[in-house]
């Protein structure tokens, strides 16, 4: 079985921030640094060359794959943030109910996108953070 691509990195999550060019972009992704930060409880880590993230857990599969990831986390991408917040488990009722009070963005299996932060509620996103570290971490840190 192949090793993971994205790993938790030593790179400078600062470096990471001062690298992107749009000021508004880097603003925001400043921002979700320190609410992330102060939700999580952890320093950020780079994991892989563009994700900023917080926390870890161990994850094992039915397959037999296995490996380590970020709780939560972020990426900038060219045209939109992508925020790693939803759980490992299924979408429940919960994180339904809380998707539909966020504001504007995109979803997919793993994460939401977002074009600027003043798309979203962000206390609504402060939320659903917290309810899926703890969804996440009743799977695999139980």
């Amino acid at each position: 079985m192949t090793d993971n691509k994205t790993q938790a990195t030593a790179a400078s999550v600062d470096d990471y921030l001062a690298g992107i060019e749009k000021p508004a972009r880097r603003a925001d992704c400043e921002h979700l640094v320190q609410l992330m930060q102060r939700v999580v409880g952890e320093a950020p880590v780079m994991w892989g060359p563009s994700i900023i993230g917080f926390g870890r857990y161990h994850y094992k599969y039915a397959s037999g794959r296995e490996g380590d990831m970020c709780l939560i986390g972020f990426a900038n991408r060219k045209a939109e943030i992508s925020l790693y917040v939803l759980s490992c488990g299924e979408i429940d009722q919960q994180q339904e109910l809380l998707l539909s009070q966020l504001g504007k963005f995109r979803k997919t299996v793993a994460c939401i996108y977002i074009k600027k932060l003043a798309d979203i509620d962000l206390a609504v996103l402060e939320q659903l953070i917290r309810y899926s570290m703890q969804q996440t971490r009743s799977l695999y840190l139980a």
